[in-house]
């Protein structure tokens, strides 16, 4: 992979960690300014749906950063683009899809394949 595609997936990579982390702490901001006292069952019902609709979603950003620190290790290592699986280079399209992405596309069906035969 030529160093300007490199550079272009690490400045998309480094993007979407400073979204998460702005998120994040928009979240924080907003569940710590609703301490409220609410005295309605159903609305309060309503509120913590809300929070633990949006802890869900801070949990999957939090093990996508993960992800993220990865990739950009990667890419400081030289080791961004191949396959943890076969070894190969991933195609430009699976990594533009997905810049996380730590295997190509026929080892991620193959890892699917398995997981659905397995139950899992």
């Amino acid at each position: 992979m030529d160093k300007a595609t490199l550079e272009q997936f690490k400045e998309q990579l480094i993007t979407k960690k400073e979204e998460i982390l702005a998120e994040v702490g928009k979240t924080l901001n907003e569940m710590t300014d609703q301490t409220t006292n609410i005295p309605d069952p159903n609305d309060r019902a309503t509120v913590e749906s809300g929070r633990s609709f949006e802890l869900r979603i801070r949990d999957r950003e939090r093990k996508l950063l993960s992800k993220i620190e990865e990739a950009l290790v990667r890419i400081e290592e030289g080791e961004f683009g191949v396959c943890d699986g076969c070894g190969e280079e991933i195609g430009i399209k699976r990594l533009e899809a997905r810049p996380v992405t730590t295997l190509c596309i026929d080892c991620k069906t193959l890892q699917e394949t398995r997981e659905k035969s397995k139950g899992l």
